[in-house]
């Protein structure tokens, strides 16, 4: 007989089947705000940690979306849009970094070609807003990175390609939340903060300044010394 093992499931795979079912008996509707992170995580009695994985899972497979200063939203799944797995958004393996690295290089180097031939003027007060909190952040490391994200999707935002958007927002939460505290550690910190914050400012006058080429190349130059310090680190 041939029999498969029994996989034990972890809490947050728990939570997102928890949040289908409701969307599926209609107890959650297209439309509606889910409850705080630290709401969830006390109706569950888990970990906020675990909220928060369980979100990005299904942010990453378009059922939810999480809009900034407002909070998480049901959403319809749009196939037309795609999306990873959520089994690789949450699965992902500490040697998938590399390569999930060059995705994103691929991505946002892109994103800011595009961005700066097809931003709006009130696209450039949102990449305004994060460059001002990331300088403000003064080495707290939980602020920077908060803000820094914040521009990378501004960015993004920015070029009005939904399918481009998606899919930068599924790469940057894996991204982030696979490499916090080395992310924060290596690029929030006192000795690292003006120097990242120069980097920003270069990509954020290529694109209000509509040159794609320099947009390009400021965004690849910062992608590219991240990576590095970030491989320095770990190795």
């Amino acid at each position: 007989m041939n029999v498969k093992p029994i996989k034990t499931r972890k809490i947050y795979e728990e939570v997102s089947d928890s949040l289908i079912d409701m969307l599926k008996s209609g107890e959650l509707s297209p439309g509606d705000k889910l409850s705080s992170v630290e709401q969830l995580a006390k109706n569950y009695n888990v970990s906020r940690s675990a909220v928060r994985e369980a979100l990005s899972g299904l942010r990453a497979i378009g059922l939810v979306e999480m809009r900034q200063g407002e909070g998480t939203y049901i959403t319809k799944f749009d196939p037309s849009q795609f999306s990873l797995p959520v089994t690789t958004a949450l699965l992902l393996k500490r040697e998938d970094i590399k390569e999930l690295s060059e995705v994103r290089k691929i991505l946002e180097v892109g994103s800011a070609s595009a961005a700066a031939l097809s931003h709006r003027e009130e696209d450039l007060i949102p990449m305004e807003k994060a460059l001002q909190k990331m300088y403000d952040a003064k080495g707290k490391g939980e602020l920077g990175e908060k803000a820094d994200l914040e521009f990378h999707l501004s960015v993004v935002n920015a070029t009005h390609n939904r399918m481009l958007i998606n899919l930068m927002g599924s790469v940057s939460d894996i991204m982030v939340e696979s490499m916090r505290e080395t992310r924060r550690l290596i690029l929030y910190s006192d000795e690292r903060k003006g120097a990242l914050f120069n980097e920003h400012q270069r990509i954020f006058e290529a694109i209000k300044s509509r040159n794609p080429e320099n947009a390009q190349k400021a965004m690849r130059d910062h992608l590219i010394e991240v990576d590095r310090l970030i491989a320095e680190y770990i190795d």
